[in-house]
């Protein structure tokens, strides 16, 4: 059996999110104290009693769902489950490499913090937007950004290409609008305007970009002990010489989810694990994939179906 974890990124955190695993597994609470103690605030409070809406503030909720989901991995490694190869979806990416050893767990929380803060202020509210478009190939997509780009002379571009039939696009909001109009047009099923607070995986991240390359240059990276699937490239990362690029280019580049996928299935992985909050990334597997095995772990509940599972 070969195993890929898959570490989900923002959207998947909710209000509770990891109080079963540190209540019963101390593998568990020693990372939520260890981010205590790195971030300098109560983020095991934040995670397990809200208030929702700060939570879902991008400089809380990133390092939020990172620790969660390493939480999730050192359970499974002390269930003696690990991982041959790993991949997470944008926040997620950093998951993937503290799981593969590239980041120490602190340098990464701080990081993230940062990152989401940068993300946050790279973009004034209301200039830029985000939008799923259901129902169209993400190659017309972007035809349909491109033209919606040149006719506003703004920014408007694929963000997230999550399934075959679900792709986020993401800029300027008026550009946004228009390539949603584009794409109805187009024949897609469905155009969901989403509750972000800025334009992620775009050219408008470009501030954002610049201020984690110089955080990035502080943080110590080694080489990956298991390869992890780029979003920004959708190929294998195994050296560090490669790591910080990938991560920065990430922030204004397209999350390219459906090609990871098939990059761990093509390197060997039987066995999908979703490790953190929710169910985000499993959803998408039934659209790239259904015949794959999906499993995940957020509780103990879901650790102990994975374990049996596993273990048959």
């Amino acid at each position: 059996m070969s195993i890929a974890f898959l570490f989900p990124g923002q959207g998947s955190q909710s209000v509770g999110m990891g109080r079963d695993l540190v209540e019963k597994f101390p593998a568990a609470k020693a990372v939520f104290e260890e981010a205590d103690d790195a971030l300098g605030y109560s983020l095991s409070q934040l995670c397990f009693e809200g208030p929702e809406d700060q939570l879902k503030l991008t400089e809380y909720t990133q390092p939020a769902i990172l620790t969660v989901s390493v939480a999730a991995a050192r359970v499974l490694a002390d269930h003696g489950v690990t991982a041959t190869m790993a991949a997470g979806h944008s926040l997620g990416e950093y998951s993937a490499h503290v799981a593969a050893g590239t980041l120490t767990f602190a340098d990464a929380v701080r990081t993230v913090r940062l990152r989401g803060q940068f993300m946050q202020e790279a973009v004034p509210a209301g200039k830029g937007g985000m939008s799923a478009i259901l129902g169209l190939d993400a190659g017309r997509i972007g035809e349909l950004c491109q033209q919606a780009s040149d006719e506003h002379n703004c920014i408007v571009a694929p963000a997230n290409m999550n399934a075959p039939e679900q792709t986020v696009i993401s800029g300027e909001a008026s550009a946004v609008t228009r390539a949603g109009e584009l794409c109805k047009e187009a024949g897609a099923k469905r155009v969901v305007p989403l509750p972000v607070s800025a334009p992620f995986h775009c050219k408008m991240m470009e501030p954002a970009a610049e201020r984690l390359a110089a955080e990035l240059e502080r943080v110590v990276i080694l080489d990956p002990q298991i390869p992890v699937a780029s979003n920004v490239d959708a190929r294998m990362i195994s050296r560090r010489a490669d790591v910080r690029d990938c991560l920065i280019r990430q922030v204004t580049g397209a999350v390219r989810w459906v090609e990871c996928v098939e990059l761990l299935k093509t390197s060997g992985a039987t066995t999908f694990i979703e490790v953190g909050p929710g169910k985000v990334l499993s959803g998408l597997m039934r659209q790239i994939d259904r015949a794959q095995k999906m499993l995940n772990v957020e509780d103990g509940d879901s650790l102990q179906k994975t374990l049996t599972t596993i273990n048959g």
